[in-house]
């Protein structure tokens, strides 16, 4: 059965980036967030019910077929809002999670600064087509602090997931951490 690796934090951290790594070093599937936001936004406004119906419709079915598969494992990446009991509530129903015969959660941080440095790098945007548009990306981005808290508090992660790693990124780079994920969870 195949294992499910999350990594979470706020934009522009690296998820998508360490996850590019990860799946190099271990042999799974990566799916990023954007991966679906981005196809959908062709179609629909962010903030749209028919956006985050299907949004979560998607990823839901793509991890259940997932799950049924003979693949080795998948990583995921995307945002978790600490501060909203609705994002603890998914977990705690696991909709996702329980799929997967073995899960991990790495949360991921960073300097503002170290963020919006990355916010704009080649690899970023040409994997994020809605991130071109850097104005308005540096803009969610600082927005987004006033609204989420997409970064726990000391002790807060090991309390919500199983199988967690925090590391602060800022001085590391995507290989590292990639790294020192595999031999935490022995992937």
């Amino acid at each position: 059965m195949p294992k499910f690796v999350l990594i979470i934090g706020p934009q522009a951290v690296g998820k998508m980036t360490v996850g590019q790594e990860l799946s190099k070093l271990i042999d799974y599937k990566l799916f990023y967030n954007h991966m679906t936001i981005d196809l959908l936004l062709n179609l629909f406004e962010y903030s749209s019910e028919q956006f985050k119906k299907l949004n979560g419709l998607f990823r839901l079915q793509i991890f259940e077929e997932f799950a049924k598969s003979e693949q080795k494992g998948i990583i995921f990446t995307g945002c978790f809002d600490f501060g909203n009991d609705c994002e603890k509530e998914k977990v705690e129903t696991g909709k996702w999670m329980s799929l997967f015969e073995e899960s991990y959660v790495v949360e991921l941080e960073t300097t503002l600064e170290e963020r919006l440095r990355r916010n704009k790098t080649a690899n970023r945007l040409e994997h994020k087509a809605s991130k071109r548009d850097l104005e308005w990306s540096e803009n969610e981005l600082l927005n987004s602090l006033k609204k989420h808290r997409l970064n726990s508090e000391p002790g807060e992660g090991e309390k919500i997931f199983k199988n967690y790693l925090k590391i602060d990124n800022t001085n590391l780079s995507a290989e590292e951490v990639a790294k020192m994920i595999k031999e935490k969870f022995e992937l």
